[in-house]
């Protein structure tokens, strides 16, 4: 039996699209069968070939209409959440007619409504800011809609080449108010995908906002990486060093005792290289991990030639730990935010807290400074060389 079909404003309804039998009866043409979701909001079905699109009616007149393709090979209700979301964003615009734009378009509209307040100061100087970091990116042409939390990762990532920490995250903070007041005007976007934790000059999180990982929470999150993450994430866990200096590491780094690592730290930035000790266990995975490798080779790869890169060791950390997530409870779940950087946390508050390695010890092998371990990692020393770090007076 075939549903009954009205028409309003030129567009035909089917009152039912939920069936996969009388969908399969309904005849080929070109305009698709729309089902009214909510006022304005329609979900449409195209056949030949069966396809779903989602339809807005925008506020106001009600006349302007904006479409977005969801896609083939779609049940209903896949095809009806992807919809509403879709809509959400749609409807929550405070303007009459949304933009459904690019990035750029969006960072053009927020520059424009600068110069109507009379801000012309502030908009030239982001207008400056915009050319230098996003107008010959890639990231500008994307569509805002569609951006992720991995789209902007990566365009960070490729700011950091060349430029410090803290100039980084000024570049990063003008773009997100770009944004963020674009979606104020009307454009289409999710805030969520650019709100990017801040970057720190020496890549060391404060005690306030550092994530400290359980062996066992460590143990199920290398658990459930794919093969090569597990293996990189492994090696962080048993060194404590920065992804950035693993990820550089090379067979010629491993002496067969210790592994030599590297980062830039100052103002020039200076090269500090150390040596790290490694455990029996340690040991043993460094070798097998270097085994039939050129000494110029990475020991560690995403994909066996490719040495990993910030954003893709950050992509497989966070799989890693929504896979944990999806069946640990409590105390065994992985915290939100957690980066590969818990690892190096991990380390340093064990070898202080567990194996009462003393703090300048601790400093020299995981390549931090005192000042460091006592401001982020103070309440990981032993009693007793807190009372004498307490006890000290200044001459």
């Amino acid at each position: 039996m075939m549903f009954p079909y009205c028409s309003v404003r030129g567009f035909s309804f089917l009152a039912d699209l939920s069936r996969k039998r009388e969908r399969e009866r309904l005849k080929v043409r070109r305009e698709p069968y729309w089902q009214r979701l909510e006022e304005g909001q329609y979900l449409g079905f195209r056949r030949g070939p069966d396809t779903w699109i989602a339809r807005y009616r925008d506020k106001g007149d009600g006349k302007g209409h904006q479409y977005h393709a969801l896609g083939e090979a779609l049940e209903f209700d896949d095809a009806k959440k992807l919809a509403e979301s879709w809509l959400a964003k749609l409807a929550r615009a405070p303007v009459r007619k949304v933009k459904r734009s690019t990035v750029k378009a969006a960072l053009e509209s927020y520059l424009a409504d600068l110069r109507r307040h009379g801000r012309e100061a502030a908009a030239k100087e982001a207008l400056g800011r915009f050319k230098l970091t996003v107008h010959k990116d890639a990231l500008a042409d994307l569509a805002l809609e569609r951006a992720t939390l991995d789209d902007f990762l990566e365009w960070r990532d490729r700011l950091l080449k060349g430029r410090a920490p803290r100039s980084v995250n000024r570049q990063v903070r003008s773009v997100v108010a770009g944004l963020n007041r674009a979606i104020q005007l009307g454009h289409v976007g999710s805030p969520s995908v650019w709100r990017l934790q801040a970057l720190s000059d020496d890549e060391e999180e404060d005690g306030e906002t550092a994530i400290f990982l359980s062996a066992g929470q460590r143990k199920s999150l290398i658990a459930a990486a794919s093969p090569s993450a597990a293996i990189f994430f492994r090696g962080l866990e048993l060194t404590g060093a920065r992804p950035k200096e693993l990820a550089a590491a090379t067979a010629s780094d491993f002496d067969g005792k210790n592994v030599r690592l590297a980062h830039r730290k100052g103002k020039p930035p200076t090269l500090k290289v150390r040596y790290t000790v490694l455990s029996g266990e340690g040991v043993a995975f460094f070798e097998q991990e270097t085994a039939g490798k050129a000494q110029d080779a990475p020991i560690f790869t995403e994909d066996g030639t490719q040495p990993w890169r910030r954003h893709i060791w950050a992509r497989e950390m966070r799989q890693a730990a929504k896979n944990v997530n999806e069946k640990a409870k409590g105390a065994a779940r992985i915290p939100a935010g957690v980066g590969a950087y818990a690892f190096r946390h991990a380390r340093i508050s064990e070898l202080l807290q567990i194996r009462n390695v003393d703090p300048l010890t601790v400093a020299v092998q995981l390549g931090t400074s005192l000042a460091m371990i006592e401001k982020a990692y103070l309440r990981f020393i032993p009693a007793a060389m807190r009372e004498k770090l307490a006890g000290v007076k200044e001459v």
